[in-house]
């Protein structure tokens, strides 16, 4: 079951979902590991998709765990409890979003101390990796192609600080990560060339990084996906031009955020469906289960295609 916005805050202060992802190249599991794992340096990824690079990058020298891995609760409402607290403290590395997407883990890493002390714990936030300020509107930063081969890397050099004489190893998968990026960005410029300024609309700016870079004219306006992202009522007039988008036969394509409903949204989704306009269902986590990160991008790419060339909507991965 999706949560509203309304309900995630309450639930995901109570319910925390902690994935540990076994080596070699797996998925989430079912439970955290202890700081001592046999020798292995212990992760935190604050969202799913940073914790499965960090897996695939450290294989069996890490066990990671992902504090936001369920794709059915909005990571914009989720507040740390105690436990995850204590999962971040015990962290020699940890990678998190930045843009103000996961500030908890700031505050935790502020907090804590013992093993996961800021003298003793990496952190790599990826906003400043990427160079991006403060005022960055989308802070979806692993649909931005390039983002993760960069985490990859940074990933790789602070694994190997930690481990040198493991270095190689890690340097090795890193570069097999970047290189198992190349089917996804083939089928991005194979998209952007066989549907080029494919109209859109979206609900929220989720995949709007890969749609611009897969050439489509997104016409949904930002300020609304932003007040969407942000859980406030949008303006009147953003509205009335979302749901002409479809009734006038405007867009080609609606991309839906599957993580949070609400009932503009759904009123959005059907306004889509009546107007026989396919859907193509996006993710703020990594849907579960039976992807890593490459094969969920892949994913959403040749569902865009799919909506394209046969009017077939993927609302659901």
């Amino acid at each position: 079951m999706k949560l509203s916005r309304t309900g995630a805050a309450v639930r995901l202060t109570t319910v925390l979902t902690l994935s540990v992802l076994p080596a070699p190249l797996a998925g989430c599991g079912a439970r955290a590991e202890s700081a001592s794992s046999g020798g292995a340096i212990v992760a935190v990824g604050a969202e799913s998709q940073y914790a499965n690079v960090i897996e695939q990058v450290g294989g069996r020298y890490v066990r990671t765990t992902a504090i936001e891995s369920n794709p059915n609760t909005d990571p914009h409402s989720f507040e740390a409890s105690p436990s995850v607290a204590e999962v971040v403290s015990a962290a020699r590395l940890v990678v998190q979003n930045g843009l103000g997407y996961d500030t908890y883990m700031e505050r935790i890493e502020s907090a804590s101390g013992g093993v996961g002390s800021n003298a003793s714990r990496t952190v790599i936030d990826v906003q400043k990796l990427l160079g991006l300020p403060d005022s960055t509107p989308n802070p979806h930063l692993w649909y931005k192609p390039g983002t993760m081969a960069a985490v990859a890397k940074a990933v790789a050099a602070s694994l190997s600080q930690l481990q040198p004489a493991h270095a190689a190893y890690f340097q090795a998968r890193a570069t097999a990560f970047e290189r198992s990026l190349s089917p996804w960005y083939r089928a991005i410029r194979s998209f952007a060339a066989a549907y080029p300024d494919t109209p859109v609309a979206t609900t929220e700016p989720v995949g709007d990084y890969l749609l611009e870079v897969a050439g489509t004219v997104n016409l949904t306006p930002f300020g609304l996906q932003a007040d969407i992202m942000n859980g406030v009522d949008p303006a009147p007039q953003d509205v009335t031009l979302q749901n002409g988008l479809f009734s006038d036969h405007r867009v080609k394509v609606f991309v839906y955020n599957q993580q949070v409903t609400d009932s503009l949204t759904e009123s959005f989704l059907q306004a889509a469906k009546r107007a026989g306009v396919p859907v193509v269902g996006v993710y703020e986590t990594m849907p579960a289960p039976g992807y890593d990160y490459q094969s969920w991008m892949l994913a959403e790419v040749r569902a865009l295609r799919r909506a394209l060339a046969e009017k077939v909507s993927t609302e659901e991965l």
